[in-house]
Parts: structure tokens; C-alpha cells; sequence
């Protein structure tokens, strides 16, 4: 197969009225730098004349039948003839007669190169309102946060990398959630990361544009968060617990008086539920992580390598049960003390529901273990991939 330097890759989706335009500009920097490249367009489904547009101005075009932004770009690279390829959709928002920056980069040993919207420059009208100044900024923080990834504008549609690293990173997700994918898996896979300025049009197309800001923004935030389990999971979950559990230890051995407050068995079933919730949030983060990594979202470590190599399912499962004989046998103390009582309504004490309390947390505690185990030992199971 004949190789190129470049790669141009355009996703297109009835793209008609702008595509010729955008491969007239792509051909003219080709003229321009003399570089060895192929204008790719990877067509998801169009049913106007874009793909003709496309052939009769000298592009090739590749049909991808699988629906949506990430099926187009990855199958589109997997047809890639370049060692290189930038990639940005065929409606005229970004200037493909302005590479230079990119292949520059790509060219000085970079491999993944990203585009900067707001230091290149944004056309009025060319990004709502909400995206400029609320939506993008907001997101990119939250990447440059979760993941240490030096970054100002997480969601450029315009971006260059090498095949080679493109490979690497193993990308999975099909939707809008691909460009956030390629972002942190570029990161992930140690890749060597540049950012270069910019510009952003208004696109030229008559239609409606088909992203959607409130949802394709939340299903990117999502995708951030998922991504990063121990963010959302396993440390708001261990500090849940390192700050409910001395409390309800306090409480359970005698009220707590600060000032002119009394805390006593109300405040100790709150610390109870809290616990609960912080262990499953701890339980959710290990299961997200070891799921994520088993499906190759996520690179492995050392601690959950020796986590999942362990003995989960049966020293999980014997601890929970054990946990759980206890809550029960406390239970049955409980019932009892009550019965002396003649079960009534008014004599028991506050003593009565520190050991109902007990015995609650236990049977909880040791059931969510028990089935942790379990769930754990089915996601470890071998299977042929």
C-alpha cells in the first residue's frame, strides 16, 4: 500500500454544500508545502451529493456504515494511508488551507497535536454563547483536573496525530464521547502532547448544526467522570467514610455534647446511612476501575493489577458473610431484649437502638460485601477476547 505523509481526514454527513470548498483548500495547502498527502473523506451515511462532490474533486471517500462521530473518525484512520493524519469535519468551521501549525508539530516528533479555539481566534456566531464562555471552559477544566492533561480547549473539532500513537490508544467509544477518548488516551498512553492556535468559522451549512450544547456537554462531562472512577467514586467515598465513621463510633458509645448540642441515636443512624453510602461509592470506583481496564478504557496499574490477582470473590465473600452471622446474632439480642419487654413500645431505651443499629449496619455491611464479591468475580472471569 502507498504511503503519504499526510492523511487529510474529513468526517462528512450530507456535507454537500461545504465539502468542496473545504477539499479545495486542503488541496491548495497540499500544493502549497509540497508534502505527500491523501484527502480522505470518511462518509457516515450521507444521502446528498457529498461523497460525488467528493470523488470528482480527486478525494477519496470510504463508506462507514456504523453510525456516529467516533465510528467515522476511527474507521476513517484504520483506512489511512498517511504516517500522519489531522482530522476536522467538512463544513467549513475550520480552515484546512492553515495546517501548518499541525504538521509542523506532527513533523517535530509530536504525537497528538490539538487545536485552540480561543487562541486562534472564534468568529461571532461561529460558538453559542453558553459553549465560549460557560460550556468548553468549564469541561476543560474539569480534564486539565481529573487528568493532568495541560490543555485549554479539551472539544477542538480540529486535531493531528500520528496513526502509530492513534493505534496505541485503543479507542473504543462510538459517539460524541470520542473526542474526549482520544484526549485522555493520548495522555494516558504517554504521548507527546502539543496545542497550537486555531480558528473557528461559522459553519457553512444551511441546515441546523446537529450537535445538541446541554446534551453533547453532559454526555462529555459524563464520559470525564466515568473515566475517572476514583475522582467520582473512591475518594469522595473514602472521605465520606473517614469523617462518618468516627462519629458513629462516638455515638454508639455515648451521646456527643458540643456546646449547648446534643448529638445522640437520630445523629447515629444519619452516620450509619452515610457509611453505608461511602462504602458502596468505594465499592462502585474499584468495580468502575477494574471494569474500565478489562475493556481497555483505562491503563492499568500496580495496585489493582495485585488487586485483581487476589483472592477477591472467596476472601471477599467470607468476610461479608461473617459480617453479616454477626449482625444477625446481634439481631437475635436485640428481638430479645425486646421481648423481655414484652415488646413494648415505650420502655426500651436509646441503648435498645444503638444495638438495632449495630445489628442493621452489620447485616447491610456484610450483604454489600457478599454481593461485591460476587459481581467482582464475574467481571474477572476468563473469557476470549
Amino acid at each position: 500500500m502507498n504511503r503519504y505523509k499526510f492523511t487529510i481526514l474529513m468526517p462528512c454527513l450530507n456535507e454537500a454544500e461545504t465539502i468542496g470548498n473545504c477539499i479545495k483548500k486542503a488541496q491548495g495547502w497540499i500544493s502549497k508545502t509540497g508534502y505527500t498527502c491523501e484527502i480522505l473523506i470518511a462518509d457516515n451515511g450521507s444521502n446528498d451529493n457529498s461523497a460525488k462532490i467528493a470523488k470528482s474533486m480527486g478525494a477519496r471517500v470510504v463508506n462507514i456504515k456504523p453510525k456516529g462521530y467516533g465510528n467515522a473518525i476511527y474507521y476513517g484512520v484504520i483506512e489511512a494511508k498517511g504516517d500522519s493524519i489531522i482530522v476536522a469535519d467538512a463544513d467549513d468551521s475550520y480552515d484546512f488551507s492553515r495546517l501548518d501549525d499541525f504538521s509542523d508539530k506532527l513533523l517535530e516528533g509530536f504525537d497528538f497535536v490539538l487545536g485552540n479555539r480561543f487562541l486562534g481566534g472564534i468568529e461571532p456566531g461561529a460558538m453559542p454563547f453558553k459553549n465560549r464562555y460557560f460550556g468548553n471552559p468549564i469541561l476543560s477544566f474539569i480534564g486539565r483536573f481529573l487528568f493532568n492533561i495541560k490543555l485549554r480547549d479539551f472539544h477542538c473539532g480540529i486535531r493531528g496525530f500520528n496513526k502509530n500513537a492513534f493505534l496505541k490508544m485503543d479507542l473504543r467509544t462510538s459517539g460524541m464521547e470520542f473526542a474526549s477518548e482520544m484526549v485522555i488516551k493520548a495522555s494516558l498512553t504517554n504521548c507527546r502532547i502539543a496545542e497550537v492556535p486555531a480558528t473557528l468559522a461559522k459553519d457553512g451549512r444551511s441546515r441546523k448544526p446537529h450537535l445538541r450544547p446541554w446534551r453533547d456537554g453532559w454526555r462529555h462531562l459524563r464520559f470525564m467522570l466515568l473515566f475517572s472512577p476514583s475522582w467520582l467514586f473512591l475518594y469522595p467515598g473514602l472521605f465520606a467514610f473517614s469523617l462518618s465513621l468516627p462519629i458513629y463510633i462516638s455515638l454508639f458509645i455515648s451521646p456527643l455534647k458540643i456546646f449547648n448540642f446534643k448529638f445522640d441515636i437520630f445523629t447515629m443512624f444519619y452516620a450509619q446511612s452515610l457509611i453505608m453510602v461511602s462504602i458502596l461509592m468505594v465499592l462502585f470506583g474499584i468495580l468502575s476501575r477494574v471494569y474500565s481496564i478489562r475493556e481497555g478504557l483505562m491503563k492499568t496499574n500496580k495496585f489493582y493489577e495485585l488487586f485483581r490477582a487476589s483472592s477477591v470473590l472467596e476472601i471477599g465473600a467470607t468476610i461479608g458473610l461473617l459480617i453479616f452471622v454477626v449482625g444477625l446474632k446481634q439481631f437475635y439480642v436485640a428481638v430479645s431484649l425486646w421481648k423481655s419487654l414484652d415488646f413494648s413500645i415505650t420502655d426500651y431505651g436509646n441503648n435498645f437502638f444503638r444495638l438495632v443499629s449495630f445489628s442493621t449496619l452489620c447485616v447491610e455491611l456484610g450483604a454489600i460485601l457478599f454481593l461485591f464479591a460476587l459481581i467482582f468475580g464475574f467481571i474477572q472471569l476468563p473469557v476470549r477476547r
